[in-house]
This record gives structure tokens, C-alpha cells and sequence, in this order.
């Protein structure tokens, strides 16, 4: 598969960059939003690379499955299919905190096998595929080789730490780094920027199709809170709780987790 993903990356590629330069006419913190059910924002911005997007990835046979398009469940007898957020982080995008990213994860057969994600306010771009490895602004890049959780730096939900979900663990034995926006955290963990990140509240398939591409391409291990939450593209496309990180550092996350209980 992975020669085939080549082309495919390359269509990422693309797409990043024209969503890249769609946005420039947009000013982060500078920006009007409304809110949809749940008090979500959204903004032109999102919309707008949505359309982009969507006009741009999927071709004929292939499924769509977006934040900001209605699921009209037509995806869920494709082989592949595009998994997008246009814009992760509108909180942040809205606020002007540069922690904030456009999302593309393609997955083939229920496995996200490719993922790219931008984030024009820190210009970096990490772009990967399984077979094919991963690049941070066109280098070759890697979760980090760290073995134990001391001196780890783990990313964790601005929202989630506001909440006061991440006190209990222990902050003398690694750092914890508030950060917007769960892909962009994936896409920190593999590039090997950060350590680790993991969250226990749900997320959907949008949020982190592309990051979990990314980790896994970049030589990373993921834990999602069920077997059936490793296949995407399901009918319900939601993840109960998810760990990204170094394969050496899982059962010492795990470990922490159980033990704040």
C-alpha cells in the first residue's frame, strides 16, 4: 500500500497549501464567530477550507467525512475515505493562541494510513504516511526516543487542564504542557517536538484521523479506549479517551492514568 500512498500524499501536500493560502485573508484573534449546539465556534474560516477541501480531496469513489459537512453516511461503504477537520482548535483560532491546525487524514479500509496537518501561525507542516515515515516542514521526522516518563513533555487539553482534569498527576516527573487542539498535539508527538499526549474525554474521528496516521507512520504506538475504536470511519466516528506516544512510554502512562484513578 505504501507505494500507493505516495500520490495520495502528494494530494495532501496540495491540499495543506491551498487551504494554507485560503486562510491568509483570515487574522486569528481577529475573527467573528457563532456557536453551534454544543458551544462550539465556528467561523468563515472553517467553513471556507471546508469547501475548499471537500472540493479538492475526494474523487470518485471515495467517502467524505467532516466537522463542518453534514454526515449523510454515504462514506460507510467506501474503501477510502477523507477524514477532516478544517480548522482544529477554532477556540484557539478565534482567541489568537497559535495552537491551532487544518486536518487530513485518509483512511483505507477502516485504518487511517496517511495524514497531514498545517499549522500556518508556528509554519509547520507535518505530512506522513504508513511505509512512507513522516516530514515536519519537509524533513524527516520521528516520535522522540525517550524510555521513561521522567523529564517526559506531555501535551495536554487547554480545556482539559482548565477543567482541572489533569490535576493528581505527578508534575515532578514530567512536564505538563497546556496546548490547543488535539491534532496539532498529534502532530507535536510525531514529529518528536513533545513526548506524549493522551485525553480521556471522547473525541470524534475528525479530531484525530490525521494525528493517529502520523503517530503510527512516525514509528509511535496508539491506545484508544476499545478494539472497535482502532477501526474509523465507523457509523458513530467517536473515540472514548486516546494515547499517543513512543511505544516505551505506553505502560507508564497507562500506569499513571490508573493510578490518579
Amino acid at each position: 500500500m505504501s507505494g500507493g500512498l505516495s500520490a495520495d500524499l502528494d494530494r495532501i501536500q496540495h491540499a495543506l497549501g491551498r487551504a494554507r493560502d485560503a486562510l491568509q485573508r483570515f487574522t486569528p484573534g481577529e475573527i467573528a464567530a457563532r456557536h453551534k449546539v454544543g458551544d462550539d465556534p465556528v467561523t468563515e474560516a472553517d467553513t471556507t477550507v471546508d469547501s475548499l477541501l471537500r472540493d479538492l480531496l475526494p474523487q470518485d469513489g471515495e467517502g467524505w467525512l467532516s466537522e463542518e459537512t453534514r454526515d449523510d453516511h454515504s462514506r460507510l461503504s467506501c474503501r477510502r475515505v477523507w477524514v477532516v477537520d478544517p480548522l482544529d482548535g477554532t477556540r484557539e483560532f478565534v482567541t489568537g493562541i497559535p495552537e491551532w491546525c487544518v486536518s487530513i487524514g485518509l483512511v483505507v479500509d477502516g485504518q487511517p494510513v496517511a495524514g497531514g496537518l498545517c499549522n500556518p501561525s508556528t509554519d509547520e507542516t507535518v505530512v506522513g504516511a504508513r511505509g512512507l515515515g513522516v516530514t515536519l516542514n519537509g524533513r524527516p521526522a520521528q516520535v522522540s526516543d525517550r524510555r521513561s516518563l521522567q523529564g517526559a513533555q506531555v501535551v495536554a487539553s487547554r480545556s482539559e487542564v482548565k477543567r482541572g482534569e489533569w490535576q493528581g498527576y505527578r508534575e515532578d516527573l514530567f512536564t505538563i504542557r497546556p496546548t490547543g487542539s488535539v491534532a496539532y498535539k498529534l502532530g507535536l508527538v510525531a514529529a518528536g517536538l513533545v513526548d506524549a499526549t493522551w485525553t480521556l474525554t471522547p473525541k470524534h474521528e475528525w479530531d484525530v484521523a490525521a494525528g493517529v496516521a502520523l503517530v503510527l507512520a512516525a514509528g509511535g504506538a496508539i491506545v484508544t479506549g476499545s478494539p472497535d475504536e482502532t477501526r474509523f470511519n465507523r457509523e458513530t466516528p467517536k473515540l472514548s479517551r486516546l494515547i499517543a506516544a513512543p511505544p516505551a512510554l505506553i505502560p507508564e502512562i497507562e500506569f499513571e492514568i490508573a493510578r490518579r484513578g
